[in-house]
């Protein structure tokens, strides 16, 4: 990996937020490319239950200041950064009052997700874009991890489609069985058509579920990782019917070596 640059988007990441699959893998892939001479950059969300002050956050005000428009709305775009001590890792963090504010990630105390969980993705998925061109870094791979982060894929191929800075970057989606119960809002089709997205291409998003939105991330992803044991049969379906590269689920302790050669024979040939 040595020289590769990989930009790490994920839902949640160790040690802001509490360990679960997907938090700890998005720390331990970057770490293991770290410490292979990979360069690498970290992207989150700012979620309102990540202690600032504990972790040092701070904000990057040459970064921060312009609007992304959700759904014809305004929603100002503040970057904020922090690092890993141990591992002298930057973690960049995507932040809104209005979207992440909140005491929470996706749901609230009573576990019901909230409302405009969709609006979220898509504001993340427009905030990583942005503010990765803002530092004008031109990633070999892009690695998505966890479902808050899923929609990236998407909009970097249809909506930036036509940005040189991603025009060679490779895609690769990690599967999880950490999803959410229920449906994100019913309108998001209609919401992500409001940018110019075809609704067409994104049809399963009529039912926007955890399964129908993992699966259009691996419509448009160059290859898959099975991040979880028990990934759901109608997800490893709809993944083996692409005709793509898919690492099937391996160990914490397996997964430097298999991570690195997937990476470098399977997803950078």
């Amino acid at each position: 990996m040595n020289g590769k640059k990989i930009l790490f988007v994920s839902s949640e990441l160790v040690p802001y937020l509490p360990e679960n699959q997907v938090s700890l893998m998005s720390y331990e892939a970057p770490r293991m490319v770290n410490s292979n001479g990979g360069q690498i950059r970290i992207f989150m969300p700012r979620y309102g239950n990540i202690n600032e002050r504990r972790h040092q956050l701070h904000e990057v005000i040459r970064l921060s200041g312009m609007n992304l428009v959700i759904n014809d709305m305004d929603m100002p775009l503040i970057i904020k950064v922090a690092s890993i001590p141990k591992e002298r890792i930057q973690v960049y963090f995507i932040d809104n009052e209005e979207y992440f504010k909140r005491k929470a990630t996706f749901a609230d105390v009573d576990g019901n997700l909230f409302p405009d969980n969709d609006e979220r993705a898509i504001f993340f998925a427009k905030g990583v874009v942005e503010t990765v061109k803002k530092l004008n870094w031109s990633p070999d791979i892009i690695h998505v991890h966890g479902w808050m982060a899923s929609l990236l894929p998407l909009y970097l191929r249809e909506y930036y489609k036509d940005e040189p800075l991603f025009a060679d970057s490779k895609i690769v989606t990690s599967i999880y069985d950490n999803g959410y119960d229920g449906e994100l809002d019913s309108k998001m089709i209609n919401k992500i058509a409001f940018d110019g997205i075809s609704e067409e291409n994104i049809s399963a998003l009529s039912t926007p579920d955890y399964n129908n939105l993992l699966k259009v991330a691996a419509d448009y992803s160059d290859a898959i990782i099975l991040a979880s044991e028990d990934v759901s049969e109608d997800l490893k379906s709809h993944i083996a019917n692409l005709s793509k590269p898919v690492l099937p689920y391996v160990s914490l302790q397996e997964a430097e070596d298999a991570y690195t050669n997937f990476y470098t024979t399977e997803v950078l040939k």
